[in-house]
């Protein structure tokens, strides 16, 4: 088939069409950043102790009746416990003082059989708050957080098959549609079960949006912005949304209201979709050759340039193959999520604000998009992958070893780390987007997708082998990482390279000979023999590789 970015080479590589495509596409990664992190908020953990009912107590025992216990050194009164009350009842009655003429720790102490008591300082309501979910039940709020990653895995499945079959825009908004009603639903959730189960539509519904939209871009814009689409425009407006959320929820301290809030904000996608195109690339590929035509002179017309009569050239659809891209790309997803989430667990918890916390949290990451995005216009893919790779491995590997006596130390290597490990995110996804032809794109970036939900389900167990040996699990995730980044080093370099757009193209890419060459060759009027011999060099290059 034609080459697309040479049959489209008219359009520029910037101009109305293009720019307006960028911002519209852009805005739809905002509520990717704020409806996956929600729990945050929805799910905190108040200040609470047993409740007291309503009995006649004198006010020395009311204030007595909740024992103290100790946490990190410092003594809080118990939140799953009280002296048991018809003990204090009776003490109380008689006249007893509490301190002075009972020793409060002979009493014995009971579980907390008549509910909580929760804070209101900071939230009205949580799931916690309306569903009990401490003590005996505070397992299910990590659960409920897992749910939305089972969707996670899910959705990268899904949505890969779908948007391949029906289309990236289709996929796109039918799964902004999926997410609001979901979301929406969700706050209406009569209990934790029901909570966890509309979870998972809402984790299935957005890793297909930011799956779909990110392939749309790369597949609608022009090479030179495409880079700064999936660096900086992708993330950066991830981390808007991300950096948006806690100022809702500082607004909103009810969880049922921040939810609804939340769904309503996808409303103002619906005009979206006339403004944003199917990917002309995926319509060739389907062989739908006169809408990708209309979509790319409509281009043409907004961007002020005249299109040819005939734009793309007769077109031929090849069955796919597997590459061994296939196997490469999952192990590195896999690798970089199990070693960002070991060290993110290392990372001294911050004091203060939550909402404030969240926020620095998300702002943390934008100079490494930053960076990433300047970088990636002039350097090779596989070599940043790999050194970015190793740094957040070598870290793993180095920070368990520094002694307690200099944290500053241990702290600059979590920051390092964690800066190696949002870089290499932000380059496996253009790359994975470069690499995979447009007929296995998105199911491409969906396996290598689920392959990194499996890495962090994956880590916690690792994370679990702490219990026998303190350094084991960092040993481990960071060989694991370091193993990655030179296995990196195989994949073939797509820097300044077009889109593939079949299977056969993506394996002439991994033998380091463009079809351009062959093209070149023939413009510069090279004979058959010569051709021969590029393409034989061509298939020794391969085998060698």
């Amino acid at each position: 088939m034609g080459d697309y970015d040479e049959d489209t080479a008219f359009l520029g590589q910037t101009g109305p069409y293009f720019w307006v495509t960028f911002f519209l596409l852009n805005t739809v990664f905002v509520s990717t950043g704020f409806n996956g992190l929600y729990i945050i908020f929805a799910g905190a953990t108040p200040k609470h102790h047993c409740l007291i009912p309503d009995v006649n107590l004198t006010e020395e025992w009311r204030n007595a009746i909740i024992p103290f216990t100790e946490v990190d050194g410092e003594e809080i009164k118990s939140q799953c416990s009280r002296y048991k009350l018809d003990v204090v009842k009776n003490l109380s009655s008689e006249g007893y003082v509490p301190g002075r003429d009972v020793n409060l720790t002979s009493l014995q102490q009971e579980e907390c059989l008549d509910g909580w008591t929760y804070s209101k300082e900071i939230y009205q309501s949580t799931i916690v708050t309306e569903w009990n979910l401490v003590c005996d039940n505070q397992w299910k709020v990590p659960f409920a957080s897992s749910s939305l990653f089972v969707g996670y895995l899910f959705g990268s499945l899904i949505s890969g098959q779908l948007s391949d079959r029906f289309g990236r825009k289709k996929v796109v908004f039918m799964s902004l549609a999926v997410q609001c009603l979901s979301v929406l639903l969700q706050s209406f959730s009569q209990s934790w079960k029901m909570f966890c189960i509309i979870f998972l539509f809402v984790g299935a519904s957005q890793i297909s949006i930011y799956i779909s939209a990110f392939v749309l871009g790369t597949e609608v814009l022009s090479k030179t912005m495409r880079v700064l689409f999936t660096t900086l425009g992708a993330f950066l407006f991830y981390c808007i949304g991300y950096m948006t959320l806690p100022w809702i929820a500082f607004g909103i301290r009810d969880w049922r209201t921040l939810l609804a809030v939340l769904s309503a904000t996808s409303v103002v996608y619906i005009p979206l979709w006339w403004f944003i195109s199917e990917s002309p690339r995926w319509l060739v590929t389907q062989g739908r050759v006169g809408e990708a035509e209309a979509i790319v002179r409509d281009a043409a017309r907004r961007n002020k340039v005249a299109a040819p009569p005939v734009i793309f050239k007769e077109s031929e659809v090849r069955i796919p193959l597997y590459s061994q891209n296939t196997f490469y790309f999952p192990c590195s997803r896999m690798s970089i999520n199990i070693g960002y989430f070991g060290l993110s667990l290392n990372t001294s918890n911050l004091s203060g604000n939550p909402f404030m916390n969240c926020f620095l949290s998300a702002i943390s990451e934008v100079p490494a998009y930053i960076v990433s995005t300047l970088l990636l216009r002039v350097s090779p893919r596989r070599i940043l992958l790999s050194v970015f790779l190793f740094l957040g491995g070598g870290v793993l590997l180095l920070i368990q070893f520094i002694p307690e006596s200099v944290q500053q130390v241990a702290l600059a290597l979590e920051m390092t780390g964690k800066f190696g490990f949002t870089m290499a995110f932000s380059i496996v996804y253009i790359y994975t987007a470069e690499l995979y032809p447009t007929v296995l794109r998105n199911v491409g970036m969906g396996v290598c997708s689920s392959a990194a939900r499996i890495g962090s389900i994956t880590a916690p167990y690792i994370i679990y082998l702490g219990t026998y040996d303190k350094v084991l699990p960092y040993i481990l995730m960071g060989s694991l990482t370091i193993s990655s980044s030179m296995v990196n080093l195989f994949l073939p370099e797509t820097l300044h390279k077009d889109l593939p757009e079949t299977v056969e193209q993506m394996q002439e890419c991994q033998g380091l000979c463009r079809r351009s060459k062959k093209r070149k060759c023939i413009q510069n009027g090279a004979t058959h023999n010569s051709l021969s011999q590029l393409e034989a060099k061509s298939e020794v290059e391969t085998l060698n590789l």
